[in-house]
C-alpha cells in the first residue's frame, strides 16, 4: 500500500518528534509498569486494572506507530521559501468574512491541523478552498448553514 505524503512545517515535525519520544521513554514504561503490577495482584486475568492497562498499552503503541508514519512520510514545508502571490501550504492567510470579521489562518497539513490555534488542514474545506486563490480572491466555503464567503485580504 503507497503510502501518503505527511505535509508538516518544521516546528510541527519537531513536536510531533518530541511526542513519540515522550511516548516510547515516559509513557511506554509506565503502562508496561502498571500491566506488571497488575499480573502480580492476585486475579490478575480477570482484573479491571489489568485490562485497563492493556487497553492503555494498545492505544500507545498504536499512537507510537502513527507517528512513526508520520514521520517517516513527512515533507517539510519551508514558509520562509514561499511566494505570497497565491494561497499555499504554509502561507499565513487573512480572510474577511461578509460581516467584516477577520480571520487568520496557517494552511498546514492534516497531522498538523490544529483549527483552535489557526491552523488548518490543505485537506479542510476551507483550506481546500483557499489553495490557489490570490489577494482580492472571493471562495465559498460549504458550512453546516449553508455558504460562507471568504474574501482574502493577506497572504504571507
Amino acid at each position: 500500500m503507497p503510502q501518503n505524503e505527511n505535509f508538516l512545517t518544521p516546528e510541527g515535525l519537531a513536536k510531533l518528534e518530541q511526542e513519540l519520544e515522550y511516548l516510547r521513554t515516559v509513557r511506554r514504561p509506565e503502562v508496561a509498569e502498571r500491566i506488571q503490577r497488575a499480573k502480580e495482584s492476585r486475579s490478575a486475568v480477570n482484573s479491571p486494572e489489568y485490562e485497563e492497562a492493556k487497553n492503555e498499552q494498545g492505544f500507545v503503541e498504536g499512537k507510537i506507530l502513527d507517528l512513526e508514519n508520520i514521520i517517516a512520510n513527512a515533507k517539510i514545508i519551508h514558509p520562509e521559501a514561499l511566494s505570497s502571490d497565491s494561497v499555499q501550504l504554509g502561507s499565513k492567510v487573512t480572510v474577511r468574512h461578509q460581516d467584516s470579521n477577520e480571520d487568520y489562518y496557517t494552511i498546514v497539513g492534516s497531522a498538523e491541523a490544529n483549527p483552535s490555534e489557526g491552523k488548518i488542514s490543505n485537506a479542510s474545506p476551507v483550506g481546500k478552498a483557499l489553495l490557489g486563490k490570490r489577494v482580492g480572491d472571493e471562495v465559498e466555503v460549504p458550512v453546516p448553514a449553508g455558504m460562507r464567503k471568504l474574501t482574502i485580504v493577506e497572504i504571507k
